[in-house]
């Protein structure tokens, strides 16, 4: 495939150098300065794209080495959001020893884009790839979904509609300011889609006074909002994840309560799907998919080291193309090795086999990359 999404693709972070993690410390003790940091991380990303691209990846991210969570990092500077407090764990998951609670955003004041996010780090990444540059941001259902109403500021925004104003213009504005700097793949990041998928978390949010069979409506309205201007050589796609710290997870089940939605109601052009595990379903709601859609199947996990057989992964694609045009298939892992600093439970090599894993099964499946 010439354009992206690609038959192996990933989804963006990878396991940050001890050389990022070490230094990344240092400076917020304050024993270095942020541009001492950023030298570090330009040499750090740099050696990984090399190796990123000599896994035969043909979408290249910087694998989120500036950033501490994939979404928090990014959010936080949108003037009128803040960052309190935590959730746990699934409790049925493996749970890491320092009892790790994500923190969680609410809006304190009017929503707006004061300065460029991604751009600068976007330019240094295009800076040192030969294939191409992609950008993963947080969906903008991030801000609402946790919280409701009720973190959202009564006095900032009495009207609901106001607040999603705001949110889809600062996001309009990021989005148009990194394809002005040559940004061409951009992906959205959401767990909230993929949490309504889960019954436990369908009932939390009845019981912030939200409706689970309308919030997929909300959200699609809302990042049609952000996305629908694009320009015709902007592709977009959207990530649903169920969770992922240190190989822990917060949410399970199959995509059918949102599948017609996600689907046929959110203008993206391709889905990056978790399917390592049975926490995602089956592939039965792969029916709703429009013929003009890519999935990405994420059926290789980030989580445990444990290599998957390239013959079974084969199979189950050719599963899943029992519901939609196997042409419309990619392949990828189903997370990223490290969505916080912290990293998942593998190790360097077993992040790069799963990688070329990926790149292999492509060329077994499609006969190319």
């Amino acid at each position: 495939m010439k354009t992206p999404p690609f038959r192996a693709d990933h989804v963006g972070s990878l396991l940050r150098t001890p050389d990022v993690k070490e230094n990344r410390l240092k400076w917020k003790k304050g024993e270095i300065t942020a541009d001492e940091l950023r030298a570090i991380e330009d040499k750090a990303i740099a050696e990984t794209v090399r190796k990123l691209e000599s896994t035969g990846m043909r979408s290249i991210t910087d694998g989120e080495f500036r950033r501490d969570y994939f979404h928090l990092d990014f959010l936080k500077e949108l003037a009128g959001v803040s960052v309190t407090g935590g959730i746990d764990a699934n409790p049925n998951a493996r749970v890491a020893e320092d009892n790790f609670k994500p923190p969680v955003l609410s809006v304190t004041g009017k929503l707006k884009h004061v300065n460029d996010i991604q751009v600068a780090d976007f330019n240094y990444l295009k800076s040192v790839v030969m294939q191409t540059p992609k950008v993963s941001i947080p969906s903008p259902t991030m801000i609402h979904f946790r919280g409701g109403r009720k973190s959202i500021d009564i006095n900032s925004y009495p009207d609901m509609d106001e607040f999603f104003h705001d949110l889809s213009a600062a996001y309009r504005q990021e989005i148009d300011h990194l394809y002005q700097a040559g940004l061409r793949y951009l992906q959205l990041d959401d767990t909230n889609l993929a949490y309504l998928c889960d019954p436990k978390m369908r009932a939390a949010a009845v019981e912030r006074g939200e409706d689970p069979n309308e919030l997929p409506r909300t959200y699609a309205a809302l990042i049609n909002s952000v996305i629908d201007d694009r320009p015709d050589d902007l592709t977009v796609g959207i990530h649903l994840c169920r969770g992922n710290y240190r190989s822990t997870w917060f949410a399970e089940g199959g995509y059918e309560p949102v599948a017609e939605v996600l689907f046929n109601e959110i203008n993206v052009d391709a889905y990056f799907l978790e399917y390592d595990d049975e926490r995602s379903g089956d592939f039965a709601p792969l029916r709703f998919v429009p013929k003009d859609k890519q999935v990405v199947l994420g059926i290789i996990s980030s989580k445990v080291r444990t290599l998957e057989d390239i013959d079974d992964l084969a199979k189950r694609i050719d599963e899943a193309a029992q519901y939609m045009p196997l042409d419309n298939l990619s392949v990828s892992p189903q997370c990223g090795f490290s969505s916080t600093h912290h990293g998942n439970d593998l190790t360097f090599d077993d992040q790069w086999r799963k990688l070329e894993l990926v790149t292999n099964t492509a060329i077994k499946v499609w006969g190319t990359p």
